[in-house]
This record gives C-alpha cells, structure tokens and sequence, in this order.
C-alpha cells in the first residue's frame, strides 16, 4: 500500500538558479527549469555541457555551489523520495550472480527481499531476460548487461526515474522492449528526467525539454511551443513525382520563393516571407500534378538542438 500510495501523489521539483564550479572551471551558471510527475523532462546538451553534474546534484552526490533543489517546495528526503538512476557509464559487478547484486541495491535502499525479488522478476519477463537473472552479469551481452542496469534502477520502484543514454547500444527489438517501459513509468505517474543525444526518443517521450550550452540553459518549455516559435516559412510539398514538381517551381520563377530542394524525397519549398503561403499553395493547387499535399515543415528536435549548440563546446 505504500508504494501505491507513493505512485499516486503528484509531485513538482523545481531546480532554480544552480551554480556549480570544480576548482576554477565554472560547470553550472545559473540553471532553472521544473518538471512534474507522469511526464517525461528531456535534459540535452553537448558532452561537457553539465548534463551529468546537474544530474548528480538533483540526486545529492554532492551539493551545488548555490540554488535549490525542491521537490513540493521542500529539500528532497531521500528516505522517503526513491531515485532511479541508469547512469550512461554503467556500474553493476561483471563477476557476481544478477539477482544476488540486485536484491543487495535494493536492500541498500531500504526495500525488503520479497518485494525486490517480485519488482526484479516482473522486469526480468518484460524484458525476456527471465533466463539470465542466476548468471553471473559478465557472461552477458552489452545489450543484455544493459537490461540489467536499468532493473537496478527500477528495484526500488522509484518516485523518480533519471535515464542517462538509456538507449545506446540496443538494437530496435531490445530498444522496443525499454519504450515499452519508459511509457509505463509515466504512465504510472513517476516523474522521468530523461538525457540522451538520440531525438527521436526525446521527442517521443518528453513534452518539455531544456538544453543546457556552456553551463548555462539556453532553451526551455514545450517541444511543440518551441517548434512553432520558429519561422514557419517552409513548406513540404507531397506529390507523385517531385522531380517534376520542382522543374515546375523553379521555372516559374516566383518572386515569394527563396528555394527548393528535394529532402528525402520530397520537394521543400523555402519562402522569402511565411505571410506568402497562401500564394505557394495556390500555385501548387493548379499547377503542379498529383499533388498529394502541402503543409509547413517544422524544425526537428535535432534541427533546434544544433541552432542552440553549434559552433560551442
């Protein structure tokens, strides 16, 4: 009933203006942003951005410099607040027996045998590895170990779920098996904070997201309040034959287009002004044939993450 309990209340942590410096290197400059439970924050930087020093701070590894770490407005009380952690460079014993070394974290943590036994179990068959858990961890696959690692994390059935490049080294099928997970933890109202440099799971997951550049935040909020932010002046015109398409557009020599180009198949259209869109669509509607459709192409999380990051280390 405790656990259930737990699952169930609504939490909020609020990080709010964390500095951090190791010697004279100044890591963290000031960074804020919130994140509520049964959603998915993504945190995205650069290596050396101070995703991980952030992360560990959040966890109380060490403390920050100054700011507040708060969750529900209070100091986060780790006796009562559960953290689980699948950091990117792994940690569990390659020689001893899975099951053995996962009962033993979770007893570190202050969760009984009997109900870590049934949460490493209910894992073990979600993720097909039932017939590993009395191997030793080192006669595993990367893919596998991985597997394990985040059983580690989930043993406690945290209240919060922080996923460092969860993903790196699966293949689609094992990487199906973790969504699968991912999804069910949000769904269940744990707060996920989730770091990788694969968008795509970022995108699939997260509703908010916060880059991080240089030590400070340079971008925060909604993924689909971010991308509309943007100028919203290209166009992706889906039609049966884009070579044809194009020739038409380009030698038509339309005063409101800046270029066109084919991406991945399908013709890009860059106005000069987006207030011009009526007109593209116009022209495309009587001139070009089987036209399938035409709508505005948004940036992609990689597009916005590079615009933020590129040219810093």
């Amino acid at each position: 009933m405790q656990l259930l309990y737990r699952m169930a209340i609504k939490m909020n942590l609020t990080v709010n203006e964390i500095h951090k410096s190791f010697g004279e290197k100044q890591v963290l400059k000031g960074i804020s942003f919130s994140a509520e439970s049964g959603k998915a924050l993504g945190i995205l930087g650069r290596n050396g951005a101070g995703k991980t020093t952030l992360i560990r701070i959040i966890m109380q590894v060490f403390g920050a410099d100054s700011g507040t770490v708060l969750l529900d407005g209070q100091e986060i009380d780790t006796e009562k607040i559960h953290i689980g952690y699948l950091p990117e460079e792994r940690g569990l014993y390659p020689k001893q027996k899975i099951m053995t070394q996962l009962l033993y974290f979770a007893e570190l943590k202050g969760i009984d045998k009997k109900s870590a036994r049934l949460t490493a179990e209910k894992y073990f068959k979600a993720l097909q590895i039932e017939q590993y858990k009395n191997m030793r961890l080192d006669t595993l696959s990367k893919g596998n170990q991985q597997k394990i690692q985040l059983i580690a994390a989930l043993i406690s059935n945290p209240d919060i779920v922080i996923l460092d490049e969860p993903f790196s080294g699966l293949d689609p099928v094992n990487a199906g098996m973790l969504k699968n997970i991912v999804k069910e933890l949000i769904s269940e109202g744990k707060m996920v904070l989730f770091s990788s440099h694969q968008m795509n799971y970022i995108e699939e997951f997260c509703d908010d997201i916060i880059i991080l550049n240089g030590g400070k935040a340079v971008l925060s909020g909604s993924i689909k309040q971010i991308k509309r932010s943007f100028a919203r002046n290209v166009f992706e015109i889906t039609t049966q034959n884009s070579e044809t398409a194009i020739s038409i557009i380009l030698n038509a020599s339309l005063p409101y287009v800046d270029k066109a180009e084919i991406i991945d198949g399908k013709l890009t259209v860059t106005l000069k002004c987006e207030e011009n869109k009526p007109e593209l669509i116009k022209f495309a509607a009587e001139n070009i044939p089987d036209i399938d459709g035409i709508c505005v192409k948004e940036p992609t999380l990689a597009d916005i993450f590079i615009h933020y990051t590129e040219g810093n280390v």
